[in-house]
């Protein structure tokens, strides 16, 4: 029998854990809840968890100090929660490490989607130094240097190919511009973070319809995900014409 994966969720907010928690559950994982960092750090030295929520906004011990000091001693991967206004602290949790985020409010169903693929991408096994990286429609050879997409080859510069190469190595996972700049770019400091914006709107293009592939995160940067397709909405009946008599 498959042990089911463990969650912690840790927020101040006792409805707003348990309403996490719970929907969790109905998704067949395991979780904990915590009121803050004292009570987690508690959990974790018991048993490392799989993934751990964590709600950023709390009075005793705000949600950035947390990741900080988690990540200095472990990778387990974190999804933030944050207020809507809380654009910084976004970027600073994700370069501090944070594998994702949600502002709130949010869906339930959401979140369970976003761990749902933080997991399966840390349970997929790792690419050979010098193989081929997938994402969806796309295919990049690094031993040849060379990408596809859709079976067509697309013709990238050097730049262009480290970028999408980067963002399919964290599929799944926001990357911040400066994250880009410092990976791609090595944050070089003539280059600012326009330009990230730039590479991606001409490695689009360069891609075409496999482009949708990369998702602008807004006041963030990008994230390299399969794109979410709105339902069709059904044709209407036409009206039909009174009959008169």
């Amino acid at each position: 029998m498959v042990q089911a994966q463990h969650i912690v969720v840790v927020d101040d907010e006792q409805p707003a854990r348990e309403m996490v928690g719970d929907y969790l559950r109905m998704h067949g994982f395991t979780v904990s809840l915590c009121d803050g960092g004292a009570s987690l750090r508690s959990t974790i030295a018991q048993q490392v968890p799989d993934l751990i929520v964590l709600d950023l906004n709390m009075p005793a011990e705000d949600g950035l100090s947390i990741i900080r000091d988690l990540k200095q001693r472990s990778s387990v991967p974190i999804i933030m929660l944050t207020a809507t206004a809380s654009a910084i602290d976004r970027v600073v949790g994700l370069e501090l490490g944070a594998d994702d985020y949600l502002a709130k409010p949010f869906s339930p169903k959401e979140l369970v989607l976003r761990v749902g693929a933080i997991l399966r991408r840390l349970a997929a096994p790792p690419v050979a130094a010098g193989g081929r990286l997938v994402g969806g429609p796309i295919v990049l050879d690094r031993t040849a240097h060379r990408v596809t997409a859709d079976g067509k080859e697309v013709e990238l510069t050097a730049t262009e190919f480290k970028l999408l190469e980067r963002l399919i190595e964290r599929r799944d996972r926001v990357q911040s511009r400066s994250q880009l700049l410092e990976s791609v770019w090595q944050a070089q400091p003539d280059i600012q973070t326009r330009t990230v914006d730039m590479h991606v709107q001409r490695l689009r293009t360069k891609l075409g319809a496999a482009g949708d592939w990369i998702e602008t995160v807004r006041a963030v940067g990008y994230r390299f995900r399969e794109p979410v397709v709105p339902p069709k909405r059904p044709t209407p009946a036409p009206r039909r014409k009174p009959h008169i008599k």
